[in-house]
């Protein structure tokens, strides 16, 4: 289990993008479980239609990928203090299937599928409640800086 503290120390993200509030379960090279609160106080509800707000998909995305990082820098052992960075490489058969909401608690799952050269695949999907709401794999890039 990792709390925010702990998932700063991975991720070089910060408010307003740091998407991953906590991870509840995670086994190096296999998988990982975490979940992003979704709250009304979002920066981004302030543009995204204010009068129904619904969290936007490439956020959701995004906060898979971050997921996903995490996961690779504590599979290979590394932080991006050691000069290391995983850079969002792409995204494939992603899929939207339900609204995210202030209110909900976004369950964001990855596992890898495979690792070539500093390529990592990982097949997502994130769910509120049980119920799926975003389906996606997701390329990651390791970068050294």
């Amino acid at each position: 289990m990792m709390d925010v503290r702990e998932i700063r120390q991975y991720l070089p993200h910060r408010y307003p993008f740091l998407l991953v509030d906590r991870v509840v379960e995670l086994e190096e090279g296999k998988y990982i479980k975490g979940y992003k609160n979704i709250s009304v106080n979002e920066e981004v509800f302030n543009g995204h239609f204010p009068e129904v707000p619904i969290f936007p998909g490439v956020m959701i995305v995004e906060a898979l990928a971050q997921v996903s990082g995490i996961l690779g820098f504590k599979t290979l052992g590394q932080k991006p203090e050691d000069g290391y960075l995983y850079l969002f490489g792409g995204i494939d058969d992603v899929r939207f299937k339900r609204q995210v909401v202030p209110g909900d608690r976004l369950q964001l799952e990855s596992e890898v599928v495979s690792e070539r050269r500093g390529i990592w695949k990982f097949a997502c999907k994130a769910s509120v409640d049980g119920e799926l709401a975003t389906t996606a794999n997701v390329l990651c890039a390791v970068k050294q800086v």
